[in-house]
């Protein structure tokens, strides 16, 4: 397993976030293989990472409506 650095990543909230500090998730655009996810509430807590084409597929089938509410 490797080791990336985050350090000097830029982050963007989830347009789902609402501004009342709750379900704030954000994820990273700057790494072209991997897709880095953080709870902005924890933001120096622990990251998850998950290759590109797998996140693609994740959010195009919450986009088609597969994984419910």
């Amino acid at each position: 397993m490797r080791s990336i650095d985050l350090t000097a990543a830029s982050w963007r909230k989830s347009s789902y976030s609402n501004q009342d500090g709750g379900a704030c998730v954000e994820v990273s655009d700057d790494y072209a293989d991997v897709v880095p996810v953080r709870d902005s509430k924890a933001a120096q807590g622990p990251m998850l990472v998950f290759p590109a084409v797998g996140w693609a597929s994740f959010i195009s089938a919450l986009n088609r409506g597969q994984l419910g509410n």
